[in-house]
Protein backbone atom coordinates (compact mmCIF):
# COMPACT_ATOMS: atom_id res chain seq x y z
CA UNK A 1 0.00 0.00 0.00
CA UNK A 2 1.38 3.37 -0.94
CA UNK A 3 2.23 5.77 1.85
CA UNK A 4 0.06 8.89 2.13
CA UNK A 5 1.57 12.07 0.74
CA UNK A 6 2.02 14.79 3.33
CA UNK A 7 1.80 18.43 2.29
CA UNK A 8 2.31 21.70 4.08
CA UNK A 9 0.38 24.93 3.70
CA UNK A 10 3.42 26.54 2.06
CA UNK A 11 3.66 23.79 -0.51
CA UNK A 12 -0.01 24.17 -1.35
CA UNK A 13 0.38 27.93 -1.84
CA UNK A 14 3.43 27.44 -4.08
CA UNK A 15 1.64 24.78 -6.12
CA UNK A 16 -1.39 27.01 -6.48
CA UNK A 17 0.76 29.95 -7.55
CA UNK A 18 2.51 27.81 -10.16
CA UNK A 19 -0.84 26.54 -11.46
CA UNK A 20 -2.26 30.06 -11.74
CA UNK A 21 0.87 31.31 -13.50
CA UNK A 22 0.73 28.45 -15.98
CA UNK A 23 -2.97 29.09 -16.57
CA UNK A 24 -2.40 32.79 -17.20
CA UNK A 25 0.54 32.01 -19.49
CA UNK A 26 -1.50 29.44 -21.38
CA UNK A 27 -4.44 31.83 -21.67
CA UNK A 28 -2.41 34.62 -23.22
CA UNK A 29 -0.57 32.18 -25.48
CA UNK A 30 -3.85 30.64 -26.63
CA UNK A 31 -5.64 33.99 -26.89
CA UNK A 32 -2.89 35.45 -29.02
CA UNK A 33 -2.85 32.40 -31.27
CA UNK A 34 -6.64 32.33 -31.50
CA UNK A 35 -6.84 36.07 -32.21
CA UNK A 36 -4.27 35.69 -34.94
CA UNK A 37 -6.12 32.70 -36.38
CA UNK A 38 -9.48 34.43 -36.27
CA UNK A 39 -8.03 37.53 -37.88
CA UNK A 40 -6.44 35.37 -40.56
CA UNK A 41 -9.68 33.46 -41.16
CA UNK A 42 -11.58 36.70 -41.40
CA UNK A 43 -9.27 37.86 -44.14
CA UNK A 44 -9.72 34.59 -46.00
CA UNK A 45 -13.51 34.83 -45.78
CA UNK A 46 -13.72 38.27 -47.37
CA UNK A 47 -15.37 38.03 -50.77
CA UNK A 48 -15.68 40.28 -53.78
CA UNK A 49 -19.36 40.95 -54.28
CA UNK A 50 -22.42 38.75 -54.18
CA UNK A 51 -21.10 36.24 -56.72
CA UNK A 52 -18.17 35.19 -54.53
CA UNK A 53 -20.58 34.58 -51.65
CA UNK A 54 -22.29 31.78 -53.57
CA UNK A 55 -21.40 28.18 -52.70
CA UNK A 56 -19.42 26.62 -49.86
CA UNK A 57 -22.68 26.24 -47.94
CA UNK A 58 -22.73 24.37 -44.60
CA UNK A 59 -23.40 20.64 -44.42
CA UNK A 60 -25.43 20.04 -41.26
CA UNK A 61 -26.56 16.96 -39.37
CA UNK A 62 -30.34 16.73 -39.35
CA UNK A 63 -30.57 15.55 -35.77
CA UNK A 64 -34.16 14.32 -35.63
CA UNK A 65 -33.90 12.16 -38.76
CA UNK A 66 -30.45 10.86 -37.81
CA UNK A 67 -31.63 9.75 -34.38
CA UNK A 68 -34.83 8.21 -35.77
CA UNK A 69 -33.09 6.17 -38.48
CA UNK A 70 -29.74 5.30 -36.91
CA UNK A 71 -28.00 6.85 -39.92
CA UNK A 72 -26.16 10.14 -40.16
CA UNK A 73 -28.47 12.20 -42.36
CA UNK A 74 -26.77 15.36 -43.55
CA UNK A 75 -28.33 18.31 -45.39
CA UNK A 76 -26.43 20.78 -47.56
CA UNK A 77 -27.86 24.19 -46.69
CA UNK A 78 -28.26 25.69 -50.15
CA UNK A 79 -30.95 28.03 -48.84
CA UNK A 80 -28.09 30.06 -47.33
CA UNK A 81 -26.87 31.20 -50.74
CA UNK A 82 -27.40 34.96 -51.37
CA UNK A 83 -30.34 34.33 -53.70
CA UNK A 84 -31.80 31.84 -51.26
CA UNK A 85 -31.44 28.60 -53.19
CA UNK A 86 -29.24 26.00 -54.85
CA UNK A 87 -30.00 27.68 -58.19
CA UNK A 88 -27.57 30.52 -57.42
CA UNK A 89 -24.75 28.20 -58.48
CA UNK A 90 -26.47 27.50 -61.80
CA UNK A 91 -27.22 31.16 -62.51
CA UNK A 92 -23.57 32.14 -62.05
CA UNK A 93 -22.27 29.29 -64.20
CA UNK A 94 -24.74 29.92 -67.02
CA UNK A 95 -24.06 33.66 -67.17
CA UNK A 96 -20.28 33.36 -66.88
CA UNK A 97 -20.05 30.72 -69.62
CA UNK A 98 -22.34 32.77 -71.88
CA UNK A 99 -20.25 35.91 -71.40
CA UNK A 100 -17.05 34.02 -72.17
CA UNK A 101 -18.53 32.42 -75.30
CA UNK A 102 -19.97 35.72 -76.50
CA UNK A 103 -23.56 34.42 -76.54
CA UNK A 104 -24.37 37.04 -73.90
CA UNK A 105 -23.05 40.58 -74.16
CA UNK A 106 -22.60 42.96 -71.22
CA UNK A 107 -25.81 44.96 -70.98
CA UNK A 108 -27.78 42.11 -72.55
CA UNK A 109 -30.92 40.53 -71.15
CA UNK A 110 -30.97 36.98 -69.79
CA UNK A 111 -34.31 35.26 -70.38
CA UNK A 112 -35.51 32.11 -68.68
CA UNK A 113 -38.61 30.01 -68.27
CA UNK A 114 -38.67 29.05 -64.61
CA UNK A 115 -41.07 27.97 -61.88
CA UNK A 116 -39.28 30.31 -59.52
CA UNK A 117 -35.93 29.54 -57.93
CA UNK A 118 -33.70 29.70 -61.03
CA UNK A 119 -35.43 32.89 -62.07
CA UNK A 120 -34.81 34.46 -58.66
CA UNK A 121 -31.16 33.43 -58.79
CA UNK A 122 -30.72 34.88 -62.30
CA UNK A 123 -32.39 38.10 -61.22
CA UNK A 124 -30.09 38.24 -58.19
CA UNK A 125 -26.78 37.78 -60.00
CA UNK A 126 -27.47 39.28 -63.45
CA UNK A 127 -26.93 42.88 -62.27
CA UNK A 128 -23.51 41.87 -60.92
CA UNK A 129 -22.56 41.15 -64.54
CA UNK A 130 -24.20 44.30 -65.90
CA UNK A 131 -27.13 42.38 -67.36
CA UNK A 132 -30.94 42.47 -67.15
CA UNK A 133 -33.31 39.59 -66.52
CA UNK A 134 -36.66 38.67 -68.06
CA UNK A 135 -38.55 35.72 -66.63
CA UNK A 136 -41.50 33.74 -67.95
CA UNK A 137 -43.32 31.73 -65.29
CA UNK A 138 -46.48 29.60 -65.08
CA UNK A 139 -49.33 31.60 -63.56
CA UNK A 140 -50.00 28.90 -60.94
CA UNK A 141 -46.64 29.37 -59.19
CA UNK A 142 -46.73 30.72 -55.62
CA UNK A 143 -47.37 34.47 -55.90
CA UNK A 144 -44.51 35.41 -53.58
CA UNK A 145 -42.01 34.14 -56.17
CA UNK A 146 -43.16 36.62 -58.79
CA UNK A 147 -43.25 39.35 -56.16
CA UNK A 148 -39.63 38.63 -55.27
CA UNK A 149 -38.65 38.70 -58.95
CA UNK A 150 -40.23 42.07 -59.50
CA UNK A 151 -38.63 43.45 -56.35
CA UNK A 152 -35.26 42.28 -57.70
CA UNK A 153 -35.82 44.34 -60.85
CA UNK A 154 -36.63 41.52 -63.26
CA UNK A 155 -39.51 41.78 -65.70
CA UNK A 156 -42.01 38.99 -65.16
CA UNK A 157 -44.29 37.46 -67.78
CA UNK A 158 -46.96 35.03 -66.56
CA UNK A 159 -48.39 32.39 -68.88
CA UNK A 160 -50.85 29.55 -68.43
CA UNK A 161 -49.37 26.08 -67.77
CA UNK A 162 -49.31 24.00 -70.96
CA UNK A 163 -47.32 21.08 -72.36
CA UNK A 164 -43.68 21.64 -73.35
CA UNK A 165 -44.72 20.84 -76.92
CA UNK A 166 -46.99 23.90 -76.97
CA UNK A 167 -45.51 27.09 -78.41
CA UNK A 168 -46.71 29.04 -75.39
CA UNK A 169 -45.12 26.83 -72.75
CA UNK A 170 -43.17 29.15 -70.45
CA UNK A 171 -39.82 27.75 -71.59
CA UNK A 172 -40.67 28.26 -75.26
CA UNK A 173 -41.88 31.80 -74.64
CA UNK A 174 -38.62 32.63 -72.84
CA UNK A 175 -36.64 31.28 -75.80
CA UNK A 176 -38.65 33.52 -78.17
CA UNK A 177 -38.06 36.57 -76.01
CA UNK A 178 -34.28 36.13 -76.29
CA UNK A 179 -34.55 35.93 -80.09
CA UNK A 180 -36.74 39.05 -80.13
CA UNK A 181 -34.21 40.91 -78.00
CA UNK A 182 -31.42 39.94 -80.40
CA UNK A 183 -33.44 41.05 -83.42
CA UNK A 184 -34.32 44.37 -81.82
CA UNK A 185 -30.73 45.01 -80.75
CA UNK A 186 -29.55 44.37 -84.32
CA UNK A 187 -32.19 46.73 -85.75
CA UNK A 188 -31.38 49.44 -83.21
CA UNK A 189 -27.68 49.14 -83.96
CA UNK A 190 -28.30 49.48 -87.67
CA UNK A 191 -30.71 52.38 -87.19
CA UNK A 192 -28.30 54.25 -84.95
CA UNK A 193 -25.50 54.18 -87.49
CA UNK A 194 -26.36 57.00 -89.86
CA UNK A 195 -23.24 58.46 -91.41
CA UNK A 196 -21.32 57.03 -88.49
CA UNK A 197 -23.37 58.98 -85.95
CA UNK A 198 -25.77 57.84 -83.27
CA UNK A 199 -29.41 58.42 -84.28
CA UNK A 200 -30.06 60.05 -80.90
CA UNK A 201 -27.42 62.64 -81.80
CA UNK A 202 -29.24 63.39 -85.06
CA UNK A 203 -32.87 63.77 -84.04
CA UNK A 204 -32.87 63.32 -80.25
CA UNK A 205 -35.58 60.65 -80.33
CA UNK A 206 -35.82 57.02 -79.37
CA UNK A 207 -35.81 54.54 -82.29
CA UNK A 208 -39.28 53.37 -83.38
CA UNK A 209 -38.40 49.78 -82.56
CA UNK A 210 -37.96 50.68 -78.91
CA UNK A 211 -41.30 52.48 -78.84
CA UNK A 212 -42.95 49.32 -80.13
CA UNK A 213 -41.09 47.06 -77.70
CA UNK A 214 -41.16 48.63 -74.23
CA UNK A 215 -39.91 47.01 -71.05
CA UNK A 216 -37.13 44.50 -71.02
CA UNK A 217 -36.46 44.72 -74.78
CA UNK A 218 -35.72 48.44 -74.66
CA UNK A 219 -32.15 49.61 -74.22
CA UNK A 220 -30.72 46.08 -74.05
CA UNK A 221 -27.69 44.76 -75.83
CA UNK A 222 -29.27 41.60 -77.19
CA UNK A 223 -30.71 38.57 -75.45
CA UNK A 224 -29.58 35.18 -74.19
CA UNK A 225 -31.84 32.25 -73.32
CA UNK A 226 -30.43 30.60 -70.19
CA UNK A 227 -32.09 27.25 -71.02
CA UNK A 228 -31.55 25.73 -67.58
CA UNK A 229 -33.11 22.40 -68.60
CA UNK A 230 -30.78 21.68 -71.51
CA UNK A 231 -27.77 23.92 -70.84
CA UNK A 232 -25.04 21.69 -69.41
CA UNK A 233 -23.59 24.63 -67.50
CA UNK A 234 -26.26 23.58 -64.99
CA UNK A 235 -24.69 20.14 -64.62
CA UNK A 236 -21.18 21.61 -64.50
CA UNK A 237 -22.12 23.97 -61.66
CA UNK A 238 -22.73 20.95 -59.45
CA UNK A 239 -20.07 18.66 -60.87
CA UNK A 240 -17.44 21.34 -60.26
CA UNK A 241 -18.94 22.90 -57.13
CA UNK A 242 -21.59 21.13 -55.06
CA UNK A 243 -20.19 17.62 -55.51
CA UNK A 244 -16.59 18.48 -54.54
CA UNK A 245 -17.85 20.44 -51.53
CA UNK A 246 -19.85 17.46 -50.26
CA UNK A 247 -16.84 15.19 -50.74
CA UNK A 248 -14.59 17.56 -48.82
CA UNK A 249 -17.09 18.27 -46.04
CA UNK A 250 -17.66 14.57 -45.38
CA UNK A 251 -14.01 13.71 -45.74
CA UNK A 252 -15.11 11.23 -48.38
CA UNK A 253 -16.98 9.30 -45.70
CA UNK A 254 -20.45 8.97 -47.16
CA UNK A 255 -22.50 6.03 -48.31
CA UNK A 256 -25.35 7.60 -50.24
CA UNK A 257 -26.67 10.74 -51.88
CA UNK A 258 -30.31 11.40 -52.69
CA UNK A 259 -32.18 14.29 -54.32
CA UNK A 260 -35.18 15.07 -56.48
CA UNK A 261 -34.81 16.38 -60.03
CA UNK A 262 -36.40 19.19 -61.99
CA UNK A 263 -33.85 20.17 -64.59
CA UNK A 264 -31.70 17.29 -63.31
CA UNK A 265 -28.57 19.40 -62.94
CA UNK A 266 -28.07 18.93 -59.19
CA UNK A 267 -28.63 15.19 -58.99
CA UNK A 268 -26.58 14.65 -62.17
CA UNK A 269 -23.59 16.81 -61.26
CA UNK A 270 -23.33 15.58 -57.69
CA UNK A 271 -23.93 11.90 -58.45
CA UNK A 272 -21.40 11.82 -61.29
CA UNK A 273 -18.70 13.52 -59.22
CA UNK A 274 -19.23 11.35 -56.14
CA UNK A 275 -19.29 8.08 -58.05
CA UNK A 276 -16.10 9.04 -59.87
CA UNK A 277 -14.48 9.53 -56.45
CA UNK A 278 -15.89 6.29 -55.02
CA UNK A 279 -18.01 3.82 -56.97
CA UNK A 280 -19.40 2.42 -53.72
CA UNK A 281 -21.36 5.60 -53.01
CA UNK A 282 -24.98 4.93 -53.88
CA UNK A 283 -26.91 7.73 -55.57
CA UNK A 284 -30.70 7.83 -55.65
CA UNK A 285 -33.58 9.87 -57.04
CA UNK A 286 -36.66 10.83 -55.01
CA UNK A 287 -39.52 11.62 -57.38
CA UNK A 288 -42.79 13.47 -56.63
CA UNK A 289 -46.27 12.53 -57.91
CA UNK A 290 -46.86 13.08 -61.62
CA UNK A 291 -43.20 12.81 -62.61
CA UNK A 292 -41.98 10.16 -65.03
CA UNK A 293 -38.37 9.98 -63.81
CA UNK A 294 -39.04 7.23 -61.26
CA UNK A 295 -40.25 4.94 -64.04
CA UNK A 296 -37.26 5.84 -66.20
CA UNK A 297 -34.74 4.98 -63.49
CA UNK A 298 -36.44 1.83 -62.20
CA UNK A 299 -37.98 0.42 -65.39
CA UNK A 300 -36.23 2.17 -68.24
CA UNK A 301 -39.50 3.62 -69.51
CA UNK A 302 -40.18 7.33 -69.13
CA UNK A 303 -43.98 7.15 -69.38
CA UNK A 304 -46.77 5.24 -71.05
CA UNK A 305 -47.87 6.29 -74.54
CA UNK A 306 -51.03 7.85 -73.08
CA UNK A 307 -49.02 9.96 -70.62
CA UNK A 308 -46.54 11.34 -73.16
CA UNK A 309 -46.00 15.09 -73.24
CA UNK A 310 -48.28 16.70 -75.80
CA UNK A 311 -51.08 14.13 -75.43
CA UNK A 312 -52.58 15.72 -72.33
CA UNK A 313 -55.56 17.93 -72.95
CA UNK A 314 -54.86 20.08 -69.93
CA UNK A 315 -52.24 20.54 -67.25
CA UNK A 316 -53.25 18.13 -64.46
CA UNK A 317 -52.81 18.72 -60.76
CA UNK A 318 -49.94 16.37 -60.05
CA UNK A 319 -48.01 17.73 -57.06
CA UNK A 320 -47.87 20.75 -54.80
CA UNK A 321 -44.07 20.59 -54.73
CA UNK A 322 -42.48 23.20 -56.98
CA UNK A 323 -39.36 22.97 -59.13
CA UNK A 324 -39.09 19.17 -59.12
CA UNK A 325 -40.59 16.39 -61.20
CA UNK A 326 -40.75 16.28 -65.00
CA UNK A 327 -42.08 14.09 -67.80
CA UNK A 328 -39.23 14.38 -70.24
CA UNK A 329 -35.52 13.62 -70.24
CA UNK A 330 -33.27 16.68 -70.16
CA UNK A 331 -29.64 16.88 -71.27
CA UNK A 332 -28.72 17.55 -67.65
CA UNK A 333 -30.57 14.59 -66.18
CA UNK A 334 -29.02 12.23 -68.71
CA UNK A 335 -25.63 12.94 -67.10
CA UNK A 336 -26.79 11.43 -63.79
CA UNK A 337 -25.30 8.22 -62.36
CA UNK A 338 -28.11 6.66 -60.34
CA UNK A 339 -28.44 3.36 -58.51
CA UNK A 340 -32.16 3.57 -57.94
CA UNK A 341 -35.19 5.74 -57.27
CA UNK A 342 -37.95 6.20 -54.70
CA UNK A 343 -41.42 7.69 -54.89
CA UNK A 344 -42.45 10.43 -52.52
CA UNK A 345 -45.95 11.77 -51.90
CA UNK A 346 -47.25 15.28 -51.32
CA UNK A 347 -48.54 14.22 -47.91
CA UNK A 348 -45.11 12.97 -46.90
CA UNK A 349 -43.47 16.22 -48.05
CA UNK A 350 -45.95 18.36 -46.11
CA UNK A 351 -45.64 16.25 -42.96
CA UNK A 352 -41.84 16.18 -43.24
CA UNK A 353 -41.66 19.98 -43.48
CA UNK A 354 -43.69 20.40 -40.29
CA UNK A 355 -41.77 17.67 -38.47
CA UNK A 356 -38.41 19.31 -39.25
CA UNK A 357 -39.72 22.73 -38.24
CA UNK A 358 -40.90 21.41 -34.87
CA UNK A 359 -37.90 19.24 -34.10
CA UNK A 360 -34.93 20.89 -35.83
CA UNK A 361 -35.95 24.49 -36.43
CA UNK A 362 -35.55 23.92 -40.18
CA UNK A 363 -38.05 25.95 -42.23
CA UNK A 364 -37.78 24.25 -45.61
CA UNK A 365 -39.40 24.58 -49.00
CA UNK A 366 -41.34 21.82 -50.73
CA UNK A 367 -38.44 20.33 -52.72
CA UNK A 368 -36.19 20.34 -49.64
CA UNK A 369 -38.88 18.52 -47.68
CA UNK A 370 -39.20 15.94 -50.46
CA UNK A 371 -35.43 15.44 -50.43
CA UNK A 372 -35.62 14.69 -46.70
CA UNK A 373 -38.37 12.16 -47.41
CA UNK A 374 -35.88 10.61 -49.84
CA UNK A 375 -33.13 10.59 -47.22
CA UNK A 376 -35.34 8.62 -44.83
CA UNK A 377 -36.31 6.22 -47.63
CA UNK A 378 -32.62 5.58 -48.32
CA UNK A 379 -31.84 5.17 -44.61
CA UNK A 380 -34.55 2.54 -44.27
CA UNK A 381 -33.32 0.73 -47.38
CA UNK A 382 -29.64 0.68 -46.34
CA UNK A 383 -30.17 0.18 -42.60
CA UNK A 384 -28.51 1.92 -39.62
CA UNK A 385 -24.91 3.06 -39.61
CA UNK A 386 -24.74 4.82 -42.98
CA UNK A 387 -23.91 8.41 -43.91
CA UNK A 388 -26.50 9.94 -46.23
CA UNK A 389 -26.39 13.40 -47.84
CA UNK A 390 -29.24 15.36 -49.39
CA UNK A 391 -29.83 18.92 -50.59
CA UNK A 392 -31.83 21.55 -48.68
CA UNK A 393 -32.64 23.54 -51.82
CA UNK A 394 -34.51 26.52 -50.44
CA UNK A 395 -36.40 27.74 -47.38
CA UNK A 396 -40.13 27.90 -46.77
CA UNK A 397 -40.20 31.67 -47.30
CA UNK A 398 -41.10 31.20 -50.97
CA UNK A 399 -43.87 28.73 -50.24
CA UNK A 400 -46.16 30.61 -47.85
CA UNK A 401 -49.17 30.93 -50.15
CA UNK A 402 -49.37 27.24 -51.06
CA UNK A 403 -47.16 24.72 -49.29
CA UNK A 404 -47.52 26.48 -45.92
CA UNK A 405 -51.08 27.71 -46.38
CA UNK A 406 -53.60 25.72 -44.33
CA UNK A 407 -56.57 26.58 -46.53
CA UNK A 408 -54.76 25.61 -49.72
CA UNK A 409 -53.59 22.30 -48.26
CA UNK A 410 -57.06 21.41 -46.97
CA UNK A 411 -58.46 21.66 -50.52
CA UNK A 412 -56.34 18.66 -51.47
CA UNK A 413 -56.63 16.68 -48.24
CA UNK A 414 -53.06 17.50 -47.26
CA UNK A 415 -53.58 19.05 -43.84
CA UNK A 416 -50.68 17.84 -41.65
CA UNK A 417 -51.73 15.67 -38.72
CA UNK A 418 -48.66 13.64 -37.75
CA UNK A 419 -47.01 14.09 -34.37
CA UNK A 420 -43.88 12.12 -35.21
CA UNK A 421 -42.51 10.22 -38.22
CA UNK A 422 -45.42 7.79 -38.43
CA UNK A 423 -46.07 9.07 -41.97
CA UNK A 424 -42.74 7.40 -42.86
CA UNK A 425 -43.69 4.24 -40.92
CA UNK A 426 -41.23 5.10 -38.15
CA UNK A 427 -42.53 4.98 -34.58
Amino acid sequence: MAAPVRTTAGAVVVAAAISISMAVFSYFLFFKKTSSTLHSDKKKKQTSGVVDAIGNTPLIRINSLSEATGCEILGKCEFLNPGGSVKDRVAVKIIEEALVSGELAPGGVVTEGSAGSTAISLATVAPAYGCKCHVVIPDDVAIEKSQILEALGATVERVRPVSITHKDHYVNVARRRALEANELAAKNKKASQVDGKDQDQINGCIPDQEKENPGFLSHCNGGFFADQFENLANFRAHYEGTGPEIWEQTGGSLDAFVAAAGTGGTVAGVSKFLQEKNQNIKCFLIDPPGSGLFNKVTRGVMYTKEEAEGRRLKNPFDTITEGIGINRLTENFMMAKLDGAFRGTDKEAVEMSRFLLRNDGLFLGSSSAMNCVGAVRVAKALGPGHNIVTILCDSGMRHLSKFYDAKYLSQYGLTPTATGLEFMSIK
